[in-house]
């Protein structure tokens, strides 16, 4: 089969690999459908992530079709459709009982980390019952794969963690694929000011589309100046970062207001300074984390009633042997105007 293989920082080439086999009772084989590329993946081919071996299958995304089951797999059969998960759970360990999953003793992020991923022709999921989950008739596929990894990360660990409630004024600081879908489910939970924070002008126009009421350009704003104005010196009570760099973070520190909550998602190659001489007094609450994705069956009833569209993030389109050329224009987003972009196998 093809697959795109990392070769070191900076390198991957789409070439031949051999077809995954069943190596435990538990693991399925899945026929690829879609994919796609994630800013994670970036990090990786940066450096950012030294734990992703040369000669490893990219990508940790994707729905498809089951094709072989281990004996004890029950939850899907082959002929199934479903979506991969990024977060691989075993469902039995002391993390995956506390519903930790992404620190799953068996588990967790290893596709395309510690295991060979989903940008491939045929990908092994390890832990089937409790990984794979199957696509009702009728959902779209492209919503479909924003559930595998952006949709529930920016509702977990930017929503969620953030606390986001009725009424609050909330700042995003990254208009990209993780901070829209942010911004798309934190309206679950009514803010009353959803104040979008980006470099590139057509995500921040893509931004207002999707429901967001400020936005603000930090290349001509002054960020901090103009949340004032519109806090009444207040503040936001929610800050999510959506980017992963110390910029972005500072940015979080200088507007949040007091009792409130700093959402960490964006992946951070490097150390950001903690500005605790003037944070401590503020009782704010700072969150980190890795996806769990728990919250992906609700979100797929919540595609399946209409209440969000996710298939909106999808800006590209190529099929599954031009991934290379997928990368590039992903590389350069802003540039090319791109959101997410769906890999189909042809």
């Amino acid at each position: 089969m093809k697959a795109l293989v990392y070769h070191g920082t900076g390198k991957k080439r789409w070439e031949e690999k051999a077809l995954p086999q069943l190596l435990e009772s538990t693991d399925a084989i899945v026929r690829i459908v879609k994919t796609t590329i994630c800013g994670t993946d970036l990090h990786i081919l940066k450096g950012d992530v030294p734990t992703v071996e040369e000669g490893r299958i990219l990508g940790h995304e994707g729905i498809g079709i089951v094709e072989a089951v281990g004996g004890a797999v029950r939850n899907v059969e082959v002929g199934d459709k479903v979506i991969i998960s990024c977060i691989t759970v075993c469902g039995s360990c002391n993390s995956c009982k506390r519903q930790l999953y992404s620190h799953c003793e068996d588990g967790g992020w290893i596709l395309g980390h510690k295991i060979d991923g989903t940008q491939a022709e045929k990908v092994r999921i390890p832990h089937a019952d409790s990984s794979l989950h199957r696509l009702p008739e009728g959902i779209d596929e492209e919503a479909a794969l924003m559930l595998s990894d952006i949709l529930p990360t920016g509702f977990e660990i930017g929503v969620i963690n953030g606390k986001v409630q009725p009424g609050d004024t909330i700042a995003l600081i990254g208009a990209g694929p993780v901070g829209l879908a942010a911004l798309l489910t934190s309206q679950f939970y009514s803010p009353a000011h959803i104040i979008m924070i980006d470099v590139d002008d057509n995500r921040l126009h893509m931004a207002q589309q999707f429901g967001a009421n400020t936005i603000i350009n930090p290349t001509r704003q002054n960020v901090v100046e103009e949340i004032q104005k519109l806090t009444k010196g207040m503040g936001v009570d929610v800050a999510i970062e959506c980017v992963g760099i110390p910029a972005t973070f500072k940015i979080c520190q200088d507007i949040i207001t007091a009792g409130g909550h700093i959402a960490n998602v964006g992946v951070h190659g490097k150390s950001v300074e903690l500005h605790l001489d003037e944070l401590w007094i503020k009782n704010i609450t700072i969150t980190t984390g890795l996806v769990n994705t728990n919250s992906t069956p609700m979100l797929l009833k919540s595609i399946q009633s209409n209440k969000i569209s996710p298939e909106k993030l999808v800006t590209h389109r190529y099929p599954l042997s031009e991934i290379e050329t997928a990368y590039e224009i992903f590389g350069n987003a802003a540039q090319e105007k791109a959101l997410k972009i769906v890999l189909t196998a042809e």
